[in-house]
Order: C-alpha cells, then sequence, then structure tokens
C-alpha cells in the first residue's frame, strides 16, 4: 500500500521559463529567490520565525557580494548562502555540468595565488623517514585525486604537501592542507589556492582519513587495522547495507542510506536472514550518515522493533502551479518513478484537490486524519532488544526511522544529535531558464510544526557518546551495553 508521509524524496526537472534568459549570477539570483519565495512549502515559516527585517538585511549583504563573483563556484556559493537562510536542509543548489566542485573552479585557466606556502620535501626520503619510524601515526603518503600528498609532523601540527598532481598549478612542494596538532582545525587550499576552513577530521581506521569534504587513503605504509579499525572501516565505505554477526548474542545491520535505490537490497538482506534475526537476542543497526531516502526503505525493518502502535505525524503540501504538476508527472511516467499504477487514481485525485486550492497547504488524503496509527504487527520475542547508532549525519527520512523506532520498547538510540532536517520535505528540482543549475526545494510541511519540530534540532540519543570514545569502537559499546542489561 502507497504510504505518503514529510520525507519521500521524488525528484523531477523541470523548465521553469522566465523571461529574463541572462546567464549570470545576479539572474540565477533573481531566479532562486523567486522560485523559493513563491513555490518552497517552509519560506514563510523561516520568515515567521527569523522576521522581515532579517530577510531584508540578508538579501542586501548578498546584493552586495555579487560585485566579487569571479568563477561559478562564487557563484554557486552565494546562492547557497541565500538558502542557508530558509533552513540549512531540504534546500539545494547545484550546477548541471558540475562545474562548481573543486576541481572545475571556472572557465578559465586556474592561475596560482600568490606567496602560496611551499614546503622542501623529497618523497624517496620522506619514504626512507617513513621506514624506520618505530611508532606510525597520520604521517605517511596519501592520495586524493588529483592530489598525492606528504602528510608530514611539525611542532606546529600537520602539513599535506603536494608530491604529485595532474592539476597543472600545484607543483611538488606546494602546500595542500595544514592542521594543528589536535587535528580539529586547519585550512584546505581547493584547486585554485584559495582557502577554505577545516573544522572536522576523522581516521577511518588507519588507512583512510577524512578531512572536512575530502577523503584521504594512505598509499605508504599501508598499516594493518585492528578488528574494531577494520569493521568500522568497511561500514565507513560501503555504499550498501549488510548485515554482520557479532557474535552470538548480537547481530550488526548496517544501512548507510534509506536511498529508493537500495529498497530492494535492504528487502532481500532482511529477507535472506530472518531466521538469524528471529532468534538472536540483540539486534544494532549502525545508520551513521544515512541522510535519507524513501521510508519505504525500512519497512522491511519495523517488524523487528514493534512492541506497541507507531504514531505518525503526517504532512500538508503547498499548492502552486509548479508544485503541482509533480502529480501530473507521476500519472505520466509512473513508470520512471516506479509508482504502483493501482495508486494513479490518488495522484490525479491529490492534483485535483491541491490545483482547486492554489496558495493554500492541503492535506491530499483528506479521509486520513493528521496522524496515522498503524498496529498491524505483532510484537516478536526476539531481538529483546535493538540499539540504533546515530550521528549528525542523519537526516530526512533516516530521522523519520528514527521517530518510528523510538517509540518501540524494545528500541535505543546510541550517539550523537541528528542533523535536524524533516519538518519541511518532499524535495522538487528544478532547471534554472539557461539549463546551468538544478534547485532542489520543498513541497510540504509537517503538522509536527511548531509544538514538535525536528528542523534545527534534530533527535536526540537515550545513549551520548562522547569524543572520549573512538568512532571505530561505537559498535563496541553499544555491544557491550546491550549484553551487560538485564
Amino acid at each position: 500500500m502507497f504510504k505518503l508521509i514529510l520525507s519521500f524524496v521524488f525528484i523531477f526537472i523541470f523548465n521553469y521559463n522566465l523571461q529574463a534568459q541572462k546567464c549570470n549570477c545576479a539572474e540565477n539570483l533573481k531566479w532562486v529567490k523567486k522560485i523559493v519565495e513563491e513555490n518552497d512549502a517552509g519560506f514563510q515559516y523561516a520568515l515567521d520565525q527569523k522576521g522581515l527585517d532579517a530577510y531584508q538585511a540578508h538579501n542586501a549583504k548578498i546584493e552586495q557580494k555579487l560585485s566579487g563573483i569571479k568563477s561559478n563556484l562564487d557563484c554557486t556559493k552565494l546562492l547557497s548562502e541565500w538558502l542557508q537562510f530558509i533552513r540549512k536542509g531540504h534546500l539545494s543548489i547545484n550546477r548541471i555540468d558540475g562545474k562548481d566542485v573543486d576541481s572545475l573552479i571556472s572557465e578559465a585557466n586556474v592561475t596560482t595565488k600568490n606567496n602560496h606556502p611551499t614546503m622542501d620535501i623529497s618523497e624517496e626520503k620522506f619514504k626512507n623517514y617513513l621506514a624506520i619510524k618505530k611508532e606510525q601515526n597520520l604521517e605517511g603518503i596519501w592520495d586524493s585525486p588529483p592530489y598525492q600528498v606528504a602528510i608530514k609532523k611539525y611542532s606546529e601540527g600537520y602539513k599535506g604537501i603536494i608530491v604529485g598532481s595532474t592539476a597543472d598549478n600545484w607543483m611538488v612542494g606546494d602546500v595542500k592542507f595544514t592542521l594543528n596538532n589536535e587535528l580539529s582545525e586547519g585550512t584546505y587550499y581547493l584547486r585554485d589556492k584559495s582557502q577554505e576552513k577545516i573544522s572536522s577530521t576523522l581516521a577511518v581506521g588507519k588507512n583512510i582519513f577524512q578531512l572536512g569534504n575530502y577523503l584521504y587513503t594512505r598509499k605508504y605504509p599501508i598499516l594493518e587495522n585492528t578488528p574494531l579499525e577494520a569493521d568500522f572501516a568497511r561500514s565507513y565505505s560501503t555504499a550498501k547495507p549488510y548485515l554482520q554477526r557479532i557474535n552470538a548474542k548480537t547481530i550488526l545491520l548496517r544501512i548507510p542510506s534509506f536511498n529508493g535505490r537500495q529498497k530492494q537490497t535492504i528487502d532481500s538482506l532482511i529477507a535472506a536472514n530472518k531466521p538469524q534475526l528471529k532468534k538472536t537476542e540483540n539486534l544494532i543497526i549502525d545508520i551513521r550518515n544515512n541522510g535519507g531516502g524513501s521510508d519505504g526503505s525500512y519497512a522491511e525493518i519495523i517488524p523487528f522493533l514493534y512492541t506497541n502502535p507507531i504514531r505518525t505525524v503526517g504532512v500538508t503540501f503547498y499548492s502552486t502551479k509548479l508544485n503541482n504538476q509533480r502529480m501530473l508527472d507521476f500519472c505520466e511516467k509512473y513508470e520512471e518513478y516506479g509508482i504502483d499504477p493501482r495508486d494513479l487514481p490518488f495522484y490525479k485525485a491529490a492534483y485535483d484537490s491541491l490545483s482547486n486550492h492554489l496558495g493554500q497547504f492541503v492535506n491530499v488524503r483528506p479521509n486520513q486524519k493528521m496522524i496515522s496509527i498503524d498496529s498491524s504487527y505483532t510484537t516478536l520475542p526476539y531481538p529483546k532488544q535493538v540499539g540504533i547508532i546515530i550521528n549528525g549525519g542523519n537526516g530526512s527520512t533516516a530521522e523519520q526511522f528514527l521517530l518510528e523506532a523510538k517509540q518501540s520498547k524494545k528500541v535505543k538510540l546510541f550517539g550523537t544529535t541528528t542533523a535536524g532536517v524533516l519538518d519541511i520535505s518532499n524535495m522538487y528540482f528544478v532547471e534554472s531558464p539557461c539549463k546551468e543549475y538544478r534547485l532542489g526545494y520543498s513541497l510540504s510541511k509537517s503538522y509536527r510544526i511548531p509544538e514538535m519540530s525536528i528542523d534545527n534540532k534534530g533527535v536526540q540519543p537515550d545513549y551520548y557518546i562522547d569524543k572520549s570514545i573512538p568512532d571505530h569502537e561505537w559498535v563496541d559499546y553499544v555491544r557491550k551495553v546491550l549484553e551487560d542489561s538485564k
């Protein structure tokens, strides 16, 4: 049966025609503002929360920055900065040609910045130094195409120094990044050698290092991970869900994404391991950095968590001509969107209802109350306890999953607070008039607002895992808590 609640993400590409066809950043900003102001389900809510004066001041600040735009990346960052005032999640802006990323800054040749820091280094000598070190640490030769860097320790911290690059403006000896001794902050130099602040790092075992938004893989020396580090490296790098038996009492289920394309894989994984799940005392579900997807992707997990009726708060859709077109597109291209033909009458009726209430929020299921209660499951004797591992990388559908799961008497949440991007959702994607940008905004608003809002707050864990426990030890920490429980 089709289930429509706030965290479904549907993608539809629509060429929204405006008279202005100039492809400069000022016109793209004007287009983004028009789409969001007229169509986004959370725009007025943000305005009510922050005030008109704050919004006007934000607009003035952004307008002042337009004169300093010199590249595609600059423009994309400015458009993203404008969107951040509205909310931090379920809003996005990206160039369709991909030329807003570090590897392609602009159409012009990238020029080297003056006074860029450099360090004398010999890769051969550095490798000899590494080979005789008694204790290995972050120092080593690391790869993050198109760069290969030597990470070397100095008194003030670490430096990543280029020892090889296919980027024509980067030479051996150029400093790619710096980090303090605590690895908590530093400076990263982008392709054009402009600076970006680093505010987070993560060691994934001994051979993978996450540096802000950039991932580095150790090339020399390759170090042997402990079993816990190896398990974490696997869970961090996998794109597919998997199930792993930890011991006779505990099973680990790793779900890196609830993307709709993963539903079949998740369902098959659950089906194949159902006998194990039904006779094992403890289940750990690791959803760290799972940013969401489709609610249907976690449907087969719910029976193993269920103990009492699950209450779900519904959503209401903002009706505009642009927004409502999505319902017709579902009817016309239902196979492309994977929609059951039996649900087509619902979409046609939803379109008619929305079209009759332009400019209003509409419950597209008028016969359904704002709260739905699901008591269709039977409580299973096993697993007896379920620990779900969460962090700040969880949002959208992942948070919806947690709101349902935490109603179970079996379930406890472990980790850190989630991202808090759920209340305004159902993303819709449109192309700019010149087909340079793809803008994602939202169509629906949760009935939870304002009494039980999740946006900018997140879902709190029952067991906070503090920084004294390394990331690779989180699963083992949860295992110990569950197995020691009486």
